[in-house]
């Protein structure tokens, strides 16, 4: 879950807030997910949404680091 917070943490910080909003709120609610199973014991969906929550952190990331270069153009 760490990795997932980390991950959204850099999106957020790369401007992923404005360039890739949708993929960045989707990472928030997985991980939203993902603790709230955790704390009902659902391990097993706690990781699958963390990995999720990741995922599509990285998918903000890359979208805002897109949209970065291509402004840059």
């Amino acid at each position: 879950m760490s990795d997932a917070r980390q991950a959204i943490a850099v999106a957020r910080e790369a401007g992923a807030t404005t360039s890739a909003g949708d993929e960045l709120a989707e990472a928030e609610r997985y991980l939203e997910s993902a603790e709230d199973k955790l704390q009902r014991r659902l391990y097993q969906g706690a990781r699958q949404d963390a990995m999720q929550a990741k995922n599509k952190a990285l998918e903000a990331l890359a979208a805002s680091q897109n949209a970065v270069t291509d402004h840059e153009r």
